[in-house]
């Protein structure tokens, strides 16, 4: 373990250097030391009073000021030992104090301690650090089955709803765009990200003769259609999970209007979750600008002005506005995720 000396009399510094071996470095200058704490870390600083150019106790300060010595023992050697000296080396953050003419044995036992107190930080702190490793990448490898899990249960939907897995990712990247705008955080937006896609998981409860209809459902299919909103909160509830938790509240209120005529609680306005305003936005523009069974395609700039123009009464005004914002990016994102063929999303975006 490397020892710093600073001392401006070569005699001390012969000596010190003598009782601590070839792991020292002796220096003069107190400049000198910060350059050389710049460049290492050491394991112990032995540092006199009378310095040239500063004092030991401004040493000390600067040097407790660089992060890597904020905890490396430091001890103050000086003819000076009084009261106040003392006090001074302490506040500025001297761990020890040492007067001269040095008492050989009590040195050494005290610079043994210190040695041996330092040494067993670092291996704490060592440990701390590889435990802290340790839990990041469990808390990693956690958060990638959760959304293994995710991706497997829109997967499964996806075999039983005759929209593709280019409308999941498209609408999943519309709500990111639209959470991004609205000025929503890093970690809000890839949750959303990830969360999107599970909004109609609950049409696996819904039988195929009503999801597999080529035409418009009547009024009592739509009833039984509009129950996958309550099911797909209900597939998804009761999980720890904060991506899952996110999941679910999409699920369940993604039909939710702004003006309280949704479905299933008619939620009003501020009462619906940020993450289902944004979705039901991202959802009906990409349904829109999609083909169906029963309807072609929108061009997108008709999608877009449904949308405007149901601002305030089916969406969010906030997440619109958004929307618009984010208009070039929702463009790009639609043609990066094409239905086949890919000339269906290909189609002019008026501005």
């Amino acid at each position: 373990m490397s020892v710093l000396i600073v001392d401006d009399d070569p005699t001390t510094l012969q000596l010190l250097g003598a009782l601590l071996g070839g792991t020292s470095t002796c220096l003069a200058d107190p400049e000198a030391a910060l350059d050389w704490c710049a460049r290492h870390t050491p394991a112990l600083v032995l540092i006199d009073y009378h310095l040239p150019g500063m004092s030991g106790v401004e040493l000390i300060c600067r040097l407790r000021r660089m992060p890597r010595l904020a905890n490396v023992p430091i001890i103050m050697v000086t003819c000076d030992n009084h009261g106040a000296l003392r006090q001074q080396a302490r506040e500025a953050g001297a761990t020890d104090f040492v007067a001269k003419p040095l008492e050989v044995h009590e040195f050494r036992l005290r610079v043994r301690n210190l040695l041996a107190l330092n040494e067993a930080r670092t291996l704490l702190a060592d440990q701390a650090r590889l435990l802290q490793d340790e839990v990041a990448r469990a808390t990693a490898e956690l958060a990638k089955r959760e959304l293994e899990l995710v991706v497997r249960l829109a997967r499964a939907a996806e075999f039983r709803d005759p929209e593709t897995g280019a409308h999941l990712q498209r609408m999943a990247h519309y709500a990111g765009l639209i959470a991004r705008e609205m000025g929503c955080d890093g970690a809000f937006q890839q949750q959303l990200l990830e969360a999107a896609p599970m909004h109609d998981i609950g049409k696996l409860a819904t039988p195929d003769s009503i999801l597999l209809k080529p035409g418009r459902l009547d009024p009592s299919e739509m009833r039984i259609m509009r129950e996958h909103a309550a099911h797909g909160a209900q597939i998804l509830a009761g999980s720890a999970s904060p991506l899952i938790q996110m999941a679910e509240e999409v699920a369940r209120c993604h039909h939710e209007r702004f003006d309280g005529d949704g479905y299933p609680q008619r939620l009003r306005g501020l009462a619906i979750p940020l993450s289902a305003r944004i979705v039901a936005v991202a959802d009906v523009f990409d349904a829109l600008s999609s083909p169906r069974p029963y309807k072609q395609a929108w061009p997108l700039y008709e999608a877009r002005a449904y949308i405007v123009n149901h601002s305030g009464s089916q969406f969010c005004p906030q997440a619109v506005q958004a929307f618009v914002h984010a208009w070039d990016d929702i463009v790009a994102t639609c043609q990066r995720y094409p239905d086949a063929p890919p000339a269906l999303c290909l189609v002019r975006a008026r501005q």
